[in-house]
């Protein structure tokens, strides 16, 4: 246990090599400071990438097409592939076990829509009643595109939120008609989305009722799907992959595209995205570890070169203790405390002023890839068990010198 006469040896040690003393604090300080600073930073990219994949559902497959690259059975390369209702179909009907969202989706870019003296160019998209839950939107007032929209080839549409505010400048909205290039269609729901802004600067109208009015006959953009959900993520994946690969190659039997053409048919999954991020985002939190941890053991060597400077120059003190009686295991102990004494005191100064920066300007940054960088409880009560284990760290080789010393040479000393 610490008394008054050791705080004073450990006090006294201190000032005597102070200019020294605090230059180790001051690396073991900056260790710590870096060490949280690069963690808070591995969890501000976490916090990037689940905002990224909040914009839409979890575990969503997308298909869209593309042109060919690659000749096949006597087909040039360079063909426009185009989906249709009958790709939608088969999917479906092939995987409808598997299934639990669906939409098929046909989109027009820079549609002018107009209310009243009110005008602004959004993209329009038909689609089906799933598409809510596939894109994560949240409906403000009002529905969503429904079955009785999609039989009846109903004018029916729910727009954004950043469209509700340009049109109708925050009033009514429901009911009203707005002109999208031309026609009319009545706003039967108002929505938001984690995307914000960008992806509230859309309209959604009935899948069936955009085919018509655009004379698209049975076409499609893209298909979007999500699984049943498994209770392990290794299984959900597992079908994930297996369904986007396997519809894939039913698309390319289809279109008659060659199994090798990468660019025919594109098909996103977003646990396979998720799953990329994350390794590779832990990958990068245990490099910030390495690099935080070699920081600070370049402070414990110059803790430990500093007790070896103590343990020099108190050479003859030790050897008196030592000849009237002290056991080694005070001795170590002795430089012990004073070894954890300052790296432990020069840690909580880099704990704190990294906690205070990061409380201060942490909350502000929201990148496209960092959001939010802050340190949990469990990693600042690492960071404490880091400090001492480097503090015994640093002082045990001196320690144990100093253990060694016998007193007859220790008086010889000068």
């Amino acid at each position: 246990m610490f008394n008054i006469e050791r705080w004073q040896e450990i006090f006294e040690a201190i000032r005597k090599n102070k200019l020294r003393t605090f230059l180790t604090g001051l690396s073991v300080a900056s260790g710590i400071f870096i060490l949280v600073i690069l963690l808070a930073i591995g969890q501000g990219m976490s916090n990037g990438v689940a905002k990224e994949f909040e914009n839409d559902a979890t575990n969503r497959i997308s298909v869209w097409t593309n042109v060919t690259s690659v000749e096949y059975k006597g087909l040039n390369p360079g063909r426009i592939i185009e989906m249709d209702n009958r790709d939608y179909e088969m999917a479906v009907n092939k995987n409808s076990e598997k299934i639990e969202l669906k939409s098929g989706v046909y989109s027009r870019w820079g549609q002018l829509t107009t209310y009243k003296k009110e005008s602004g160019s959004y993209r329009v998209e038909g689609v089906r009643g799933d598409y809510q839950f596939l894109e994560n939107e949240t409906l403000v007032v009002g529905r969503y595109i429904n079955q009785n929209d999609l039989d009846s080839f109903e004018k029916n549409a729910v727009i954004g939120n950043q469209v509700y505010l340009d049109l109708f400048l925050g009033k009514e909205a429901l009911g009203k008609y707005i002109d999208i290039a031309g026609i009319k269609f009545k706003v039967v729901g108002v929505y938001t989305d984690p995307g914000g802004e960008r992806e509230e600067t859309r309209i959604f109208i009935p899948l069936t009722t955009a085919q018509r009015v655009y004379n698209a006959g049975d076409k499609l953009r893209s298909l979007a799907f999500t699984l049943q959900k498994h209770d392990k993520y290794e299984d959900a994946l597992a079908a994930s992959e297996a369904f986007s690969a396997e519809l894939e190659a039913d698309l390319k039997a289809k279109h008659t595209i060659a199994p090798n053409d990468e660019r025919a048919v594109n098909v996103n999954n977003t646990l396979e995205n998720a799953k990329r991020f994350y390794d590779l985002n832990n990958m990068i939190r245990w490099f910030f570890w390495g690099v935080g941890i070699c920081t600070i053991i370049a402070g414990i060597v110059g803790v430990s070169n500093i007790m070896l400077i103590i343990v020099k120059e108190r050479t003859k003190e030790i050897g008196i203790r030592k000849a009237i009686g002290a056991q080694p295991w005070s001795i170590i102990g002795m430089i012990l405390h004073e070894s954890i004494f300052v790296t432990a005191i020069a840690g909580f100064v880099g704990l704190i002023f990294s906690l205070i920066l990061l409380q201060l300007v942490g909350p502000f940054i929201e990148t496209d890839y960092i959001r939010n960088p802050s340190v949990d409880f469990s990693v600042a009560i690492t960071t404490v068990i880091i400090l001492v284990v480097a503090g015994a760290v640093a002082g045990f080789f001196p320690a144990y010198r100093a253990a060694n010393i016998k007193p007859i040479e220790a008086l010889r000393d000068e």
